[in-house]
């Protein structure tokens, strides 16, 4: 299998990172770090800086023909950032397009709010964007990880790091690992 995980320059929630990213590898998974700019991105631990990450590829280059699935971790100012560059947006849409699993922790699903891909899905979030995901035509839960297969793209989501290891497992077998 060969995962994508999308971040922003900056403001990932590294352990959001650094779990699924464990799990895939763990699981014999190809990872790929994509990004809209080349480098290198920032963690962050809440609000403190973390390490960097080396891109591997920019969403111009990436395709989803490459991958089998699309990982997108959390932190509060990444998913804000990527919901405001339409590459971004439109490589997300693109899985759900082609049918692939795509997960989403913590802060991650207003990516998804914007690509217009939680209409008619249930899901799971950081509970501040519950409202966003209710306006959006989605139904939100307090669980610690929901699966939800109402489209051909299986939707994976969790609320929060301390869900890492409910979302990392069901993630690797939405992915057939």
């Amino acid at each position: 299998m060969r995962v994508a995980f999308l971040m922003a320059p900056e403001g990932v929630e590294q352990v959001e990172l650094t779990e699924p990213w464990k799990a895939v590898g763990d699981a014999g998974g190809e990872r790929h770090l994509v990004s809209t700019e080349a480098g290198r991105i920032q963690g962050f631990d809440h609000l403190d800086k973390a390490d960097t990450f080396p891109v591997d590829r920019t969403v111009g280059e990436a395709s989803v023909d490459d991958y089998d699935g699309l990982v997108l971790p959390g932190g509060v100012a990444n998913p804000d950032f990527l919901r405001t560059d339409k590459g971004a947006v439109a490589f997300v849409d693109s899985f759900f397009e082609a049918g692939k699993p795509v997960a989403a922790i913590c802060h991650a699903p207003w990516t998804l709010v914007e690509a217009d891909r939680v209409r008619g899905r249930t899901l799971t979030s950081w509970p501040s964007l519950q409202t966003d995901i209710r306006n959006a035509g989605g139904t939100w839960v307090d669980e610690q990880v929901v699966v939800c297969t109402a489209a051909p793209s299986p939707l994976i989501t969790s609320r929060n790091p301390g869900d890492l290891p409910a979302f990392c497992e069901a993630l690797v077998t939405q992915l057939g690992g």
